[in-house]
This record gives C-alpha cells, sequence and structure tokens, in this order.
C-alpha cells in the first residue's frame, strides 16, 4: 500500500511542509469545483472566488498531517482535505454576509458578497457545502471505502451542525454586547472555530480503514486543543494584529462588542491559555510518537502568530 509520506523530517521547514500541503490542496480544489464557464457561471465563478482566493490552508494541512501520523494511503487524503476547504470556504462566506459579521475584506480581497452580491454569495456557500460531502462520497481517486467514507461524511456533518459550527454562530451573534463566561465563551469556540477543525483531523485519521482506536481518540483531543488555541490565537491577533498580515480589518470584534477571550481575560491571560492549549496538544501527540511530527509543527504555527 502508498502510505503517507507528508511527515517532514527533521531537518524540513514547516512553512515549507505547508506550503507543500497548499499546493498540493490548491490543485486538487481547481480540479473538484465547477469551471467558471459552466452554467450558471456566475455562480460558479463566486464558488472558485471563494475559494481559491489564498489562505494558509491549515485545515487541509491537518488532514495531511494526521493521514501520515496514522500511515493512511495517501492517495485516500486529497478528497478529505478538499472537504473541510470547501466547508471553510463556505463558512466564510456566510459569516462575511451583512446579516452575520457583515465584513468587506477576507485575505484582503473584497468578500464574496462585495464581489459579486448578497444572493449569489448565499448560494455559492450553500454549493460549496455540497459540493464537500459529493466529493467525500463518490470522489473516483479515492481508494477509500464505502463504510470509512460514511464515518468521514458522520464527522462532517457533525462538526458543521447545530452542535458544531453552525450552533457556535448562533451562540456567537445572541451573545453580542454580553459578558459570558468563560466556560460559556469556550464552549462557542469549540463549535464555531473547533469542530471543523477536530474534524478535519479526524477526516485525516479516518482515511485510514483500520485506524487503531487509541490513536483516533487522541487525535480527537488534539484537535480538540488546538481548534480552541486556535480561535483564542484569532482573538489575540484582532487586538495586536495588522491589516496586512490578518488579510481583514483588526479590531472588528471589539468594535461589534463581542465576547472574546482578551475582553474576558486580558490579553496576557488569553495569550497564557493559548499556550496551555498547545503543551495540550502535544502531550496528546505521544502516543504516535514520531509520526505526530507534523502535527506538532502545525500546533506549533498556530500559537506562534502571536510570539
Amino acid at each position: 500500500m502508498n502510505r503517507n509520506k507528508l511527515n517532514p523530517s527533521p531537518a524540513s521547514s514547516i512553512k515549507q511542509t505547508l506550503k507543500n500541503c497548499q499546493e498540493r490542496v490548491e490543485r486538487a480544489l481547481k480540479n473538484c469545483l465547477p469551471p467558471a464557464d459552466a452554467t450558471p457561471t456566475r455562480l460558479h465563478q463566486a464558488m472558485r472566488y471563494a475559494t481559491l482566493n489564498g489562505g494558509k490552508r491549515i485545515r487541509a494541512a491537518l488532514v495531511y498531517a494526521a493521514g501520515a501520523a496514522v500511515g493512511a494511503d495517501d492517495a485516500a487524503l486529497d478528497a478529505p482535505a478538499c472537504a473541510v476547504e470547501l466547508i471553510h470556504s463556505y463558512s466564510l462566506i456566510h459569516d462575511d454576509l451583512p446579516c452575520m459579521d457583515d465584513d468587506d475584506l477576507r485575505r484582503g480581497k473584497p468578500t464574496c458578497h462585495k464581489a459579486y452580491d448578497e444572493a449569489t454569495a448565499l448560494l455559492a456557500g450553500d454549493a460549496l457545502q455540497g459540493l464537500a460531502f459529493e466529493i467525500l462520497a463518490h470522489d473516483a481517486t479515492t481508494p477509500t471505502g464505502a463504510a470509512q467514507r460514511l464515518k468521514m461524511m458522520e464527522a462532517l456533518a457533525q462538526a458543521i451542525g447545530s452542535q458544531g459550527m453552525a450552533g457556535g454562530q448562533a451562540i456567537d451573534l445572541e451573545s453580542v454586547g454580553e459578558k459570558l463566561s468563560l466556560s460559556r465563551l469556550e464552549d462557542c469556540y469549540l463549535r464555531k472555530t473547533g469542530a471543523l477543525i477536530r474534524a478535519a483531523v479526524l477526516l485525516g485519521a479516518l482515511a485510514r480503514e483500520d485506524v487503531d482506536h487509541r490513536l483516533l481518540a487522541a487525535l480527537n483531543e488534539y484537535g480538540r486543543a488546538i481548534g480552541l488555541a486556535f480561535q483564542i490565537t484569532d482573538d489575540i491577533l484582532d487586538v495586536e494584529g495588522e491589516i496586512e498580515k490578518l488579510g481583514k480589518t483588526p479590531g472588528a470584534d471589539q468594535a461589534r462588542n463581542k465576547p472574546t477571550y482578551p475582553a474576558l481575560l486580558g490579553l496576557d491571560e488569553a495569550k497564557a491559555r493559548a499556550r496551555a492549549l498547545h503543551a495540550r496538544a502535544l502531550e496528546t501527540l505521544k502516543p504516535l510518537e514520531d509520526n505526530g511530527a507534523f502535527l506538532a509543527d502545525l500546533a506549533g504555527y498556530i500559537i506562534n502568530r502571536i510570539q
């Protein structure tokens, strides 16, 4: 079996390895998205615009890294990597809409509803969500069996529903102007951002048909830790970041009076919590030994955005 070779050697740069993942998933996404000149052309152009407009592709990298960690077949990882990136793009389109966060910039470019219009953006998000599940179910290049594909689809569906991403966004919208408890804010973040990140890790692991359940449980905890750390880091960057690096307007959360970790705990305590979650993520990887190197590097990369 052609096992995954993406785990970097000790001499490899995390930036280079991440770039390799970016380039790989970009090629796969270009192939799976409908052509821009196919009817309905405006919708397909909006789907490609929102999906192929850059981004670090952290979620795809997590699919590849988790797959490498458990020895999944390399050919089985492009479909789930594309699926999580399509879901992520759909969520960003909808989050940016005037009825949600009402943002004008995404990755340094006009948001989808600004580049096209609100109706087209809404439909583009809907279509990207559907395409993600279609790829998991039917991608012809993926050697994964039907039963394992079903497990992937279940994990992704749970991550984006009312108990996951959609529910987190609902809590986030309801909380504007409110002072949430720390546990309530953490619950919101574990759903809104953390659920899809954890799903990316699980999809990579589930690409191996006979994955060890102990390793799957460890990776689930890893995904939970870095998912929460990722959103806390975003909170901190919203306070300290620059528009050129963020690709969006900083200070937006404060302007909307949204509850965040820095607002609740202060910057120093928020950074300490992110570092503690990083340490927890590394602890969960111990059963993987050297096979978890790429995952460990990704956890560090996420946290190092605030160093």
